[in-house]
């Protein structure tokens, strides 16, 4: 895609009724606050059969009703109290069921980041002809599932809906977490966030809570040890917030979101090499839109791919491709993170983001304080993969205590 709109500029047909653009007014338009482009079929794959899903639902009034019913639960002031957990894949596992998977100190998971990649595959390019997904549904009753992401609705869903009636039976917790939180809600509202919801939350937090984070702690790494002169940067930082008194270990969120040249290394790394690399497809409304000279009619397909927009240069400047930190410090953060796609936009933003912000904001210091990392093979670099979700591979660390407290 950014080969395509080099060539073609900011609007670009890529299919015969959908429209790939990097215009920066219809950015705002399509995903800001108050837009009424609805999510496009694309998402229908995700949904299934599922009478609701907190990432899939196209219905704007659905959506925004079972949003406002969670939202609270991914506050960050209600995140705080959950930060004593916040670290890998168990992550999910402590904030949303008060129980950790294991896959840390097994040091190997059941299957279920495998099964998730399978979907993932298998549902970015189902959703590119939806017709698919329903011929198989209808199908299979006589020749099986043939789809890798019926392990969404199905296995997945089963392993969230399992984990949510297994915290109903526990009860009370040592701390809170989102189900219990859920439930509370519940209570008060049953018609409003009924079981076949709770299970959505659950499904999309163990789905793609997980891979979105890990990628961005790649990028922040490999960035970090590929430009040494920003590492050290962020090391004098965090030498001179311990000399202080204004850091220490076990960091704290409310530390580590006061370090200016951290932050800046998260915004980097999420601006060059965000999660996401396919489009934000939506459908134009009634009465069209206009993207530069140009008049796009209802019904239209259209949506921005943040690995498009986050190396413009009329955003970014012309060192858009280059990693550096300090620009989100010199220049304005506001202004710049208006065309920021790496959690999406507006209502339908991700409702994690402040889940992953504050794992990569504890855990990036830490290694950096704790550890000197270099590549083990650097002249190799990284491989990656656009599945929907771009992951890398290849990153192989050799990871050296700094001091023997660190150990």
């Amino acid at each position: 895609m950014q080969k395509l709109h080099g060539k073609y500029g900011k609007t670009v047909r890529t299919a015969p009724d959908e429209i790939s653009t990097a215009d920066t007014a219809a950015i705002h338009q399509i995903y800001g606050p108050g837009s009424r482009f609805i999510k496009s079929d694309w998402y229908s794959v995700w949904q299934g059969v599922q009478k609701t899903d907190l990432f899939a639902e196209r219905n704007i009034a659905v959506h925004s009703n079972l949003r406002r019913n969670i939202s609270r639960m991914y506050a960050m002031s209600s995140l705080t109290v959950l930060e004593k957990w916040l670290l890998a894949f168990d992550v999910i596992g402590e904030v949303s069921f008060s129980k950790r998977f294991g896959y840390l100190e097994a040091g190997q998971d059941d299957g279920t980041l495998r099964r998730i990649e399978i979907a993932l595959q298998s549902l970015a390019w189902v959703g590119q002809l939806p017709w698919v997904f329903w011929l198989d549904h209808y199908l299979a009753p006589y020749i099986g599932h043939q789809l890798g992401l019926v392990l969404r609705h199905g296995t997945i869903r089963n392993f969230a809906a399992r984990e949510v009636e297994a915290r109903k039976l526990r009860g009370g917790t040592e701390h809170s977490d989102i189900l219990g939180q859920l439930f509370e809600v519940q209570k008060e509202k049953p018609d409003q966030l009924p079981d076949h919801a709770i299970i959505s939350v659950a499904t999309a937090n163990v789905f793609a809570g997980s891979d979105t984070t890990a990628i961005t702690l790649r990028a922040i790494v490999y960035n970090l040890v590929t430009h040494p002169e920003c590492l050290a940067k962020l090391e004098k930082e965090i030498e001179e917030r311990k000399a202080d008194g204004r850091l220490e270990f076990p960091i704290r969120y409310a530390q580590a979101s006061d370090m200016p040249y951290l932050q800046a290394v998260i915004s980097e790394s999420l601006r060059l090499h965000p999660a996401v690399g396919m489009a934000l497809p939506r459908v134009v409304p009634a009465g069209g839109m206009t993207i530069g000279k140009d008049f796009i009619p209802a019904g239209t397909i259209v949506g921005a791919n943040a690995w498009v927009v986050h190396r413009d240069p009329e955003i970014w400047g012309s060192d858009a491709e280059a990693f550096r930190p300090e620009r989100w410090l010199k220049g304005s953060k506001g202004e710049m993170e208006k065309y920021s796609l790496a959690f999406g936009g507006g209502a339908r933003s991700c409702i994690g983001k402040n889940i992953s912000m504050m794992e990569m904001s504890k855990l990036i210091p830490t290694l950096v304080d704790q550890f000197s990392m270099r590549l083990t093979h650097p002249e190799k670099g990284l491989t990656q993969e656009c599945r929907w979700f771009v992951k890398q591979e290849g990153l192989i660390m050799n990871m050296y205590p700094k001091s023997k407290s660190a150990q």
